[in-house]
């Protein structure tokens, strides 16, 4: 793994993990088994090349943590979120060390907490189990309430990624963007400055990209994001920066459009991109773009 950060995962927030598992697979990704956290939160993962799509749900809430001054609760953060509906609510960066990265951020001025470490068990796909480690640093920009970022360094990798949770019937294979609608996107140019490294920011017109390792962010105004992804529910310019669609590259967007017609997937097409709308994809748009 390239030592650049890239876009490790994003956390889709879904009420429903079971419901949510039978969309995703409706649009032809293949689906790692549910598995537990333990501070109350589920998962199940679509894994691609080096990035995965988190679905996660609160399966026990009498064990969420709450936040204290030196601790982010994650599990916390995304019961809030829920309670205002479903979507993306986190974005999450590639890190070979977690705790050097807090680090870093907390040098620059950035409001950071202690690193968490935690294990979680994880099926392989030949049914047996095994134990899956990670230490997570969260970072947040007071601008933006409903995005928070973190970082995950992996402790077992080799039990963690499996070949055969890789492939997807919609030709899925990593992250092309993340998008972020925000009134006056430049206004982050600094902060992602720091996440991502000097010379990864650009400004396009209004727009602010973020080139990564693995994928691209972009902020855009809401009247864009609305424009490109045909008005998707959540965007809202009053509470800040809101991340409202992924990217996902694809080998072939022929086989892709097909698996989805399979599915019984409303979609539509804009060029060289087939979009799934936030209503279809449980709070957040979709993209599916040529390699």
């Amino acid at each position: 793994m390239s030592s650049t950060p890239g876009v490790d995962h994003i956390v889709l927030c879904v009420r429903d993990l079971d419901a949510a598992r039978d969309r995703f697979r409706s649009m032809g990704f293949t689906l790692t088994p549910p598995a537990t956290h333990p501070f109350g939160t589920g998962n199940s993962l679509a894994q691609m090349g080096s990035s995965f799509i988190e679905l996660l749900s609160i399966v026990d809430p009498g064990r969420i943590p709450p936040h204290a001054n030196e601790r982010f609760s994650f599990a916390a953060h995304n019961a809030d979120f829920l309670s205002r509906g479903e979507g993306m609510s986190m974005l999450v960066i590639s890190s070979e060390d977690a705790r050097a990265e807090e680090a870093r951020w907390r040098k620059a001025g950035l409001t950071t907490f202690e690193p968490v470490y935690f294990e979680r068990g994880a099926k392989l796909p030949d049914g047996s189990e095994a134990k899956v480690a990670f230490t997570i640093a969260f970072v947040l920009n007071q601008d933006m309430p409903n995005a928070v970022f973190f970082c995950c360094q992996q402790h077992a990798p080799d039990a963690f990624w499996q070949p055969e949770y890789q492939r997807h019937a919609n030709g899925a294979m990593d992250f092309a963007s993340v998008v972020l609608a925000a009134e006056a996107p430049r206004r982050y140019a600094a902060f992602f400055e720091v996440l991502f490294g000097t010379g990864s920011v650009e400004f396009q017109s209004e727009e602010l990209h973020i080139h990564t390792a693995v994928g691209k962010i972009e902020v855009i105004p809401p009247e864009a994001a609305a424009g490109r992804f045909s008005a998707p529910s959540g965007i809202d310019s009053g509470s800040g920066a809101r991340f409202v669609a992924a990217g996902i590259r694809t080998g072939d967007l022929g086989v892709t459009d097909a698996c989805l017609e399979r599915g019984g997937i409303e979609r539509f097409r804009k060029g060289e991109r087939i979009i799934v709308s936030p209503a279809v994809c449980c709070g957040m748009a979709l993209e599916f773009v040529q390699a």
